[in-house]
């Protein structure tokens, strides 16, 4: 019996049945997606840090060094470059950044090239219009009231008033038959020339006969300097390259040791260098040590009074200076 009841005892077989993976919320994928962030965060910079000029890179050092120190003691922070290409400065062939020391010598350089450019056409100007009047008859018999001088500011050309040949009716702004012609010579040589041209308009100190119906010597120098201009454009030259014409009256006197001299009563053309076109503009604000400007009074140096141009009409009265 009990030999039966072994034998009708069941058979247990337990099965264990694998399940699927488990739900969880993917952690691996953000650390993979955080680390190719990184890696490609560490090119981007290596990349930079390769194609960063040394310039760029030493301004970054300094601000990171003392953060502070611009916003404390002023001045230019890293934002305040003019220029968006690598390497800034003032000459774009550099692959490297300038130095503010760096800039100023480049700029100094240019000026000096510039300065010897100008010098070089100003002298083969001088010696065109010399040469001008001396193949000229007409012109050579009044070579002594032409008179050329160059000056730190350019070529000043003086044509001048003469005892018994003045260069304008009395107390008129007319221009003389023979004034008209050496305008005209001028003005044709002026127009190959790329320089600014600044005109002043001269008296000597006798005052106008009417000066109370408000013209004076003001008004006379400015009529003539305007006379001129006009003589001058039509030989040719070309409007646009005026940038001042002004009346002096007798401020500027060339002969001061005698101030009715006939020589005082003249025309001042200026065929100016770069820098002093850029002083008389206002573009160039370096300082003009005294003394080195070109000519008494200022002309393109900005150091005498520039009187209103008032184009009035003119008036011919009795012992009217000329």
């Amino acid at each position: 019996m009990a030999t039966d009841a072994k034998k009708l005892q069941p058979i247990i077989i337990k099965r264990v049945k694998k399940g699927g993976h488990g739900v969880h919320g993917g952690a691996w994928k953000i650390a993979y997606a955080d680390f190719v962030t990184a890696m490609m965060a560490f090119f981007l910079l290596m990349w930079l840090l390769g194609s960063t000029s040394k310039g760029d890179l030493k301004g970054l050092a300094d601000y990171f060094r003392a953060p502070l120190k611009v916003a404390m003691a002023g001045g230019s922070g890293a934002g305040a470059s003019a220029s968006i290409m690598p390497g800034g400065g003032a000459d774009l062939t550099l692959s490297a950044g300038q130095h503010p020391e760096d800039a100023s010598a480049a700029d100094r350089r240019r000026r000096a090239e510039t300065a010897r450019r100008d010098a070089q056409k100003l002298a083969a100007l001088s010696a065109k219009i010399s040469a001008t009047i001396s193949n000229n008859p007409k012109l050579r018999r009044f070579s002594r009231q032409i008179q050329l001088e160059t000056t730190p500011d350019g070529l000043k050309i003086q044509i001048v008033d003469e005892q018994g040949r003045p260069m304008f009716t009395t107390g008129n702004a007319a221009v003389q038959p023979y004034m008209r012609e050496i305008l005209h010579e001028i003005g044709a040589a002026l127009n190959g020339v790329e320089n600014k041209i600044s005109l002043d308009g001269h008296t000597d100190v006798t005052q106008y006969g009417n000066q109370g119906r408000g013209y004076s010597n003001w008004e006379l120098s400015a009529d003539r300097a305007n006379a001129s201009r006009r003589e001058l454009v039509a030989a040719g030259m070309p409007e646009d390259k005026l940038i001042r014409v002004t009346g002096l009256a007798s401020s500027n006197l060339l002969v001061p040791d005698n101030p009715t001299a006939p020589a005082n009563r003249r025309i001042s053309i200026m065929v100016l260098t770069k820098d002093a076109e850029e002083r008389l503009l206002g573009t160039y604000r370096e300082e003009v040590v005294p003394g080195e400007s070109g000519g008494a009074g200022g002309g393109a140096s900005g150091q005498a009074p520039d009187p209103a141009l008032i184009a009035a009409p003119p008036l011919v009265a009795p012992g009217a200076p000329r």
